[in-house]
């Protein structure tokens, strides 16, 4: 497909389509008191089956979608998580979290509930999470996406009454390209910075957006990358794991180098530090879905902007909403009140759920998305 990026004009034209001349939708908690899974000042709480889906508050039991830091915060008792995502959380919570792993596809009972994780094709060990009491069954999608990835298995369509689903992208200018097609756009800048004797510095989220340009990359080339150490650790869990990545060598910061020609992957955090003052003459480049903005990259200062995102496109979200076959929707975080609109005019039940989920492109900050929408950039959710 085209990987044109969009102005933002059209980006606000899009919200305008669908919220101009509408009355305001209200963000609330689950107000149904015979809600199976409810929205609450400490997550998606369960009272049914006595556990809370991705808290931010310490809880007694926290089952987790996956190991970003939005969604998999330490302090609580106990922990539920797929095989896949438990080094993962160990790195990020401590080694000494208790930790229960279910396979993908295995039904646990948990008080009056069965529970079990289905693959979101987000991140390495993401899950969805399918809550079943009696005749109900309810499915939050966590971050998912639909393209396909190297990294981790790819998302798994689930059945269900009620929908709770991200909306980090729900608007129609998002729709993405494949992997491998970024991939090969980022091989070529990179060919024409060895070209130049200068050195290469990708931005892109620590945990999976980094080790998914390692899988793709494999296709155009074998040289070694070179990794922040906020990346390094995480890339080798994903090697335990068994998946197939370019070879990389975290960075030596005593060690006094000429990285010309050389690629570097490092957490957007790093841009601008004290940090870059190593590669000489650098070639910038950011990998994000908000990059599909106009005028993002040039607000952050990068060289080049490469359109990659690990959540679901407008099209992969309103095709989920349609094949789930549930009548109702409840969206968290992102476009949620223009999906909403939407969809109540496909005639859904449709709401907005208060959370504190943030998608995984807006960390460590969410200047790139203040400029996509004008915002303040708080979540919108």
């Amino acid at each position: 497909m085209n990987n044109q990026l969009i102005d933002v004009s059209v980006y606000l034209k899009d919200k305008e389509r669908y919220n101009e001349g509408r009355p305001n939708i209200i963000m609330h908690t689950s107000s149904d008191n015979n809600a199976l899974i409810k929205a609450t000042a400490n997550g998606l709480v369960c009272e049914a089956g006595e556990f809370v889906i991705d808290p931010w508050e310490p809880a007694e039991l926290a089952l987790i979608t996956h190991a970003h830091a939005d969604h998999a915060r330490p302090g609580s008792k106990r922990y539920i998580a797929t095989p896949d995502s438990v080094a993962l959380l160990q790195r990020r919570l401590g080694d000494n979290i208790n930790i229960q792993a279910v396979n993908y596809n295995e039904s646990i009972k948990l008080g009056n509930t069965s529970v079990s994780f289905h693959p979101a094709g987000h991140v390495l060990g993401s899950a969805q999470i399918r809550v079943e009491q009696a005749d109900d069954v309810w499915v939050f999608t966590g971050d998912f996406k639909r393209d396909f990835d190297p990294t981790c298995l790819p998302f798994e369509l689930v059945q269900c009454d009620t929908l709770i689903t991200e909306a980090t992208f729900a608007l129609p200018v998002y729709r993405w390209q494949s992997g491998r097609e970024v991939a090969a756009e980022i091989a070529h800048w990179w060919n024409l910075n060895i070209d130049a004797n200068r050195p290469s510095v990708l931005f892109c989220y620590s945990l999976g957006k980094a080790q998914r340009v390692l899988a793709e990359l494999m296709h155009f080339t074998d040289r070694s990358v070179f990794l922040h150490g906020a990346v390094a650790p995480l890339t080798q869990i994903y090697r335990d794991e068994g998946v197939s990545m370019l070879p990389t060598q975290q960075l030596d910061l005593k060690e006094k180098r000429n990285y010309n020609a050389e690629l570097i992957i490092a957490p957007p955090g790093a841009a601008g530090s004290t940090w870059m003052r190593r590669f000489k003459g650098a070639s910038t480049g950011f990998c994000s879905g908000w990059m599909r903005v106009r005028g993002n990259r040039r607000r952050r200062g990068y060289d080049r902007g490469f359109v990659l995102s690990d959540h679901a496109d407008w099209s992969a979200l309103i095709q989920t909403i349609t094949e789930c076959g549930a009548s109702r929707i409840l969206t968290t975080h992102g476009q949620s009140e223009t999906l909403v609109r939407y969809l109540r005019e496909l005639g859904y039940d449709a709401s907005e759920l208060t959370t504190q989920f943030t998608g995984d492109d807006a960390e460590p900050d969410a200047t790139h998305q203040q400029a996509a929408t004008g915002s303040s950039g708080k979540d919108k959710s």
